[in-house]
């Protein structure tokens, strides 16, 4: 059982009796489970039936808004391992020393399905995990891509509604999914989409899939000293992808595959874990780079910025209660520690404030006080953030609800910079769209992965052939534009794809001309 779990808190957790007895909500026993008051055996209930309506009134509530995107996902408990010295880089208390251990819970998602939704589905895959250190929470709110489709935070909402359900049909639209990506504004997407579109977009299990800062950060040391950073979670199991063949069969068969993978191996005792791995670069080194070191559809070349290994995440524990414990976890990536800080992304700048909003929709402004969200390493004290629906953990009593100046108040730190001895920032407020660059520099990183691809047996293949059966539901002249787009990664794999689309497309007139 989880720490969390076992853990018996007096202010946040309501007690459970241990006689086992069966009460009602307000600790009323209940004598009969599945009687109900009525006026004669067969006449009409009463709604004096208190346990009658405390049941079903129950039960209408009993289900949580789901988030928006990464709805379905699953979790477990673990811990963080330092094994690496880099408090050069970062002066956060979790690194201090190697060997010290930081509890952590991971949460694995599909990023545009619903919740009960295919395990094995092509999408990518949520990877955030939340560490309870002795600083706060810090969440790491990542991907297992290290890119992304966007680079506009304005264009998110587009984005995700093109992946779900088109609103007449309550259909996976074909038309919607490549209109938007084929846009040539919204062609700097192409990196991600060859990813997705390879076999990595189904990878095998959660345990065998790496995670991604994708975003750059800001990590400094207690000297001042800053570098931009990118976070790379490298599965020390093997990374293990699905065909398109395979992903189906098993989404058809055991949708909840991986769940059930996760959960069955760390009941085994086969803990699954990452090796933590970190990328930096100076300010100087970022304004040498041939793209802006913000921009979430780039990666760094791992020649010029080199691995550099920072400790271990090992996953031994399997949550007590799903929903207690991996539903109600809150993930955002403004919940950070000293020492590290959010760079100048604009998508990492909007998802600052969207996804901690969410939670405070999907969960209520207190989620916080929800005990796998509370800071239990740390502890909480901020009397002016109070009150609100479920307000359970006191409420701090009689503090004053401000900075009171006949009370006494500690801060530390205080010598720490934020953020002043680092970019400087100058100009006016303007409009811009970060559409995509003239010219061919958006393409470049997708055109070296399909070189990659091409040392991978087959792997080049089943590019074309997953794009070319998707696109084939598109109409013709969205078809057209995803032939033209690919034809600037390689022309190849553009006649590739469209033969593929043409083969399914005459494929399915057959079979429709024998009925």
């Amino acid at each position: 059982m989880s720490k969390l779990g076992q853990e018996k808190n007096e202010v946040n957790s309501s007690d459970v009796r241990e006689d086992r007895v069966v009460t009602n909500s307000t600790g009323n026993p209940i004598n009969e489970p599945f009687v109900t008051q009525r006026i004669g055996e067969h006449g009409p209930l009463l709604l004096q039936d208190y346990n009658l309506i405390d049941s079903l009134a129950h039960f209408n509530r009993e289900n949580i808004p789901q988030r928006n995107p990464h709805a379905h996902g699953s979790g477990a408990f673990g811990y963080f391992e330092v094994t690496d010295d880099i408090t050069d880089i970062c002066g956060s208390a979790m690194f201090s020393k190697i060997g010290k251990r930081t509890k952590c819970l991971t949460r694995f998602s599909t990023v545009g399905g619903d919740k009960g939704s295919a395990d094995t589905v092509r999408d990518p895959r949520g990877f955030a995990t939340k560490f309870y250190t002795e600083e706060g929470n810090l969440d790491w709110v990542y991907n297992n891509t290290p890119v992304f489709f966007i680079r506009d935070p304005s264009k998110f909402p587009h984005f995700i509604h093109t992946q779900k359900r088109n609103p007449q049909t309550n259909l996976r639209d074909a038309d919607m999914f490549w209109d938007f990506l084929t846009t040539p504004e919204n062609q700097v997407a192409i990196h991600q989409v060859m990813i997705l579109f390879s076999d990595r977009g189904t990878p095998a299990n959660y345990r065998s899939m790496h995670g991604y800062s994708g975003h750059t950060y800001k990590w400094s040391n207690k000297n001042g000293d800053w570098h931009y950073v990118q976070v790379h979670i490298k599965t020390d199991q093997g990374i293990k992808n699905l065909t398109i063949e395979e992903a189906t069969k098993i989404a058809g068969s055991n949708p909840d595959y991986c769940q059930q993978d996760l959960f069955e191996a760390i009941q085994n005792g086969n803990y699954p874990s990452w090796t933590v791995y970190i990328q930096t670069m100076t300010e100087r080194d970022a304004k040498k780079l041939p793209f802006s070191v913000f921009d979430l559809t780039k990666v760094w070349p791992q020649g010029q910025f080199p691995l550099r290994r920072v400790g271990k995440i090992v996953l031994n524990e399997n949550p007590l209660n799903f929903f207690a414990q991996v539903e109600q976890a809150a993930f955002a990536p403004s919940t950070t520690v000293p020492y590290q800080e959010a760079s100048a992304d604009p998508v990492l700048q909007a998802r600052l404030f969207s996804y901690a909003d969410a939670h405070r929709y999907r969960l209520g402004p207190n989620f916080h006080q929800i005990p796998v969200n509370c800071p239990y390493a740390s502890k909480f004290f901020n009397p002016a953030i109070r009150d609100g629906p479920m307000n359970v953990n006191g409420n701090f009593g009689s503090e004053p609800t401000y900075l009171a100046n006949d009370k006494s108040y500690t801060y530390i730190q205080q010598d720490r910079p934020i953020q002043q001895h680092q970019e400087v920032w100058n100009g006016p407020a303007i409009p811009y769209h970060w559409a995509t660059s003239p010219g061919d520099v958006d393409f470049v990183q997708a055109r070296n992965l399909y070189r990659v691809l091409g040392k991978q047996p087959g792997q080049q293949k089943n590019l074309a052939y997953n794009i070319g059966i998707h696109v084939e539901g598109a109409c013709p002249q969205i078809q057209q534009r995803v032939y033209d787009m690919f034809a600037r990664v390689d022309k190849g794999l553009s006649e590739a794809i469209k033969k593929v689309a043409e083969a399914k497309h005459a494929s399915e007139l057959s079979s429709n001309s024998k009925f």
